[in-house]
């Protein structure tokens, strides 16, 4: 969901949340240092962030009774035509690190180009043209200094440029996904995602992701892939953040509903089979994804608030 500007207050980070809602301008950080909005929060199980999300929720619910659509809209931004992946593990575990997580993940983004759980998102089109199903992944990059937890976009964004040397994909369609060693505590999202610059000012999108090894809270409860909980936990919440970006990357928006709810965010938590196969024959329990054409024509199957737009291309 495209919403939360952050506000340090003495130290401590308080979260506001103020949805966007359809029509309005993109929201903007409100802290001295202008940072990049916080798009696509992927929140915890049974999160609620604030008040209005709650009555969000129910006028979700109520709209299943009227003639009101839930569909997102385009704002008028641009999109992803493909994108060119790079996955950065962050912290100091990772030097020493012999699981299942770095090598899962290139074979996770590996499996996304072309496949039918990508196919999802082909329906949305921006000023730059269609969301296509190819990604173009370079692999992986390790740092191992000490991971930051996820509560400042411009700390991530400048992880980012320090391990790309300012040099992103010069198309614009760079993607790069930094999974930290630091555990969620208590925060209540599992990821996101966002947009910005280098110092040679080409955009690129970026998401963070924490360590979520054994965090119920953002657990798929994967039980049929054989993959470690911790590669299944962020290998579904890398599919809502990558789905997000490619319909939604950047300022001022394209696709998000009148309550500022994005792709993912619709579907968030829904799960329509035991496991999905990407192009590359890995399977994954993953999270469907909204479609407009498939609420419309009534072929989705239901999210949390009961509406069946819910696609995952299995």
């Amino acid at each position: 969901m495209r919403i939360l500007p952050l506000l340090v207050c003495s130290g401590a980070l308080a979260i506001t949340a103020t949805v966007q809602g359809q029509g309005n301008s993109q929201t903007e950080y409100l802290d001295a240092q202008k940072e990049p909005p916080m798009l696509g929060i992927h929140w915890a199980r049974g999160f609620q962030p604030n008040a209005r999300a709650a009555e969000e929720a129910k006028d979700a619910k109520a709209a299943l009774g009227t003639r009101r659509s839930p569909n997102m809209t385009n704002h008028g931004g641009v999109i992803m035509p493909q994108a060119n992946t790079t996955a950065i593990f962050w912290g100091t575990s990772w030097g020493s690190y012999s699981g299942d997580k770095i090598t899962g993940i290139d074979s996770w983004y590996q499996g996304f180009s072309n496949s039918n759980y990508a196919k999802t998102s082909d329906e949305y089109t921006g000023t730059n043209g269609q969301v296509g199903p190819v990604v173009n992944h370079s692999g992986h990059l390790i740092d191992t200094s000490a991971s930051s937890g996820g509560g400042s976009t411009s700390t991530i964004l400048s992880e980012v440029c320090k391990v790309i040397k300012n040099n992103p994909d010069p198309s614009g369609n760079g993607y790069y996904a930094v999974y930290t060693d630091t555990p969620r505590g208590n925060a209540g999202y599992c990821a996101w995602h966002s947009a910005g610059t280098c110092s040679n000012g080409v955009r690129l999108q970026f998401a963070y992701f924490f360590k979520l090894d054994g965090d119920a809270g953002c657990d798929p409860q994967d039980t049929t892939t054989g993959h470690s909980q911790g590669l299944a936990a962020i290998a579904n919440v890398s599919g809502h953040e990558l789905s997000e970006a490619r319909t939604d990357p950047a300022s001022p928006g394209a696709w998000y509903d009148s309550q500022g709810a994005e792709n993912g965010d619709k579907c968030a938590w829904t799960f329509n089979v035991p496991s999905v196969t990407f192009s590359n024959g890995t399977v994954w329990k993953i999270q469907g994804e909204w479609s407009n054409a498939a609420y419309t024509a009534g072929t989705g199957y239901p999210n949390n608030s009961g509406q069946k737009g819910c696609v995952d291309g299995h």
